[in-house]
């Protein structure tokens, strides 16, 4: 009969990888903010969307830029990676475009006292 030894998983990921974590979190939080906002304001028009919607789309930005830069290559590049802070620009614009338009299709929600323009 043949000895197979148990291998037991590593549960855990150790200081490094806790701390990578926790900075790709907080950093995809801060660029969804930032990105977010950028976004609204390079769109014409009004984008009357609340604010938790706005930080969410550019946290899907932040997050699906920086997915799509590493799938092309350029996700990590000696120096400031503008290439893929220019896709997550781009995709934020998209996901506040497409929250905006599904936003504005809404009638007056709660705690509106005016009219939509």
């Amino acid at each position: 009969m043949i000895h197979v030894p148990k291998v037991r998983p590593k549960l855990t990921m150790g200081a490094k990888g806790v701390y990578d974590m926790l900075a790709t979190i907080v950093g995809a939080i801060i660029l969804g903010v930032i990105l977010g906002y950028l976004a609204k304001l390079i769109l014409p028009g009004r984008q009357d969307i609340p604010a938790w919607a706005t930080i969410g789309a550019g946290i899907a930005a932040a997050l699906l830029g920086g997915f799509v830069a590493v799938w092309l290559g350029v996700g990590d590049t000696r120096g400031i990676d503008w290439i893929k802070h220019i896709l997550q620009l781009v995709f934020a614009i998209a996901a506040v475009a497409v929250v905006a338009r599904l936003y504005a299709g809404r009638g007056r929600g709660p705690g509106r006292t005016t009219a939509r323009s």
